[in-house]
């Protein structure tokens, strides 16, 4: 009966670690279930594997040989893996370009190290057909047809403009935004009235109308106007001091972010980064 790959790697362990303390501390173990695996090892290959020299112990000639053979086994199965997860196609992502840029891009690298299938990453505002994407993330309410739904995070918005537009003015009430132009938005109503205020009669826009955030958010740097953006997905502008948001108030849902895959996909791949994405979610900003 051949001993189990798991005691082999923990010999392999002690042998390059050099102590057995330190191969615990490698495997994440204690050193007394070390040293109980190596005498477990010892019993089903009849025969020692290290000898004790004053208080360390140190491997057989035949123990290091060994160590070596499986340290080889160990890189080709490593390298087998690496080959298989190569060739295997890329999880097809989709998701609307400020989400992407600045939510999914500082995260997603951490999920493609850790030996994953690639990404593909598709950015795009317009609604694809599901069978042209593994996962996609959307905005809305729920409810899409035929989809699996991962809540990610709500969708927020509060005025933010740059200091130099505000200069030496101060805004305490939302209907001083009379004062200033505003970046076109669909919720600028729906702010107003959570901010407990009517919204003001003469608001003036700007004539641009962009069609990302992103673009909101270049333009309120540049001092064009008042954008309603998100602060957690733009909180870096707001620490750098290239965007203030002066009220407190932001209003968050109801839609939210959604990470989507289809119902008929038993593939384990995309339900993977689907779950990796709500974690990430949750985590503290």
């Amino acid at each position: 009966m051949r001993p189990p790959l798991e005691s082999l790697r923990i010999l392999e362990a002690c042998v390059s670690a050099g102590s057995f303390a330190r191969a615990a501390e490698r495997l994440c173990l204690t050193p007394a279930a070390v040293s109980l695996r190596i005498r477990t090892l010892e019993a089903d290959l009849g025969q020692s594997l290290f000898q004790r020299a004053g208080r360390r112990v140190v491997p057989t000639a035949a123990a290091t040989v060994l160590a070596g053979r499986i340290r080889t086994a160990l890189d080709g199965i490593a390298g087998a893996l690496d080959e298989f997860q190569a060739a295997m196609p890329p999880l097809r992502l989709t998701a609307p370009p400020t989400f992407a840029s600045r939510w999914l891009a500082p995260r997603l690298s951490r999920y493609h190290s850790g030996g994953t299938s690639p990404i593909e990453v598709d950015v795009s505002a317009d609604i694809r057909d599901p069978s042209a994407f593994d996962v996609a993330i959307r905005t809305g309410r729920g409810g899409w047809e035929g989809l699996d739904e991962y809540r990610l995070a709500p969708v927020e918005a509060t005025p933010m403009l740059a200091p130099s537009l505000l200069g030496t003015r101060t805004l305490n009430r939302p209907n001083e935004l009379a004062d200033f132009e505003l970046l076109p938005h669909p919720d600028w109503d729906a702010w107003f009235r959570g901010a407990q205020c009517e919204t003001p009669p003469a608001l003036r826009f700007v004539m641009v109308d962009y069609p990302t955030h992103e673009l909101d958010a270049s333009a309120a740097v540049a001092g064009v106007g008042v954008a309603l953006l998100s602060p957690s997905l733009f909180r870096p502008l707001l620490e750098k001091g290239l965007l203030i948001a002066p009220f407190q108030y932001v209003l968050t849902g109801p839609a939210w972010h959604f990470a989507l895959m289809r119902a008929d996909d038993s593939r384990l791949a995309p339900r993977q980064l689907c779950a990796w994405l709500c974690e990430r979610a949750h985590e503290p900003a």
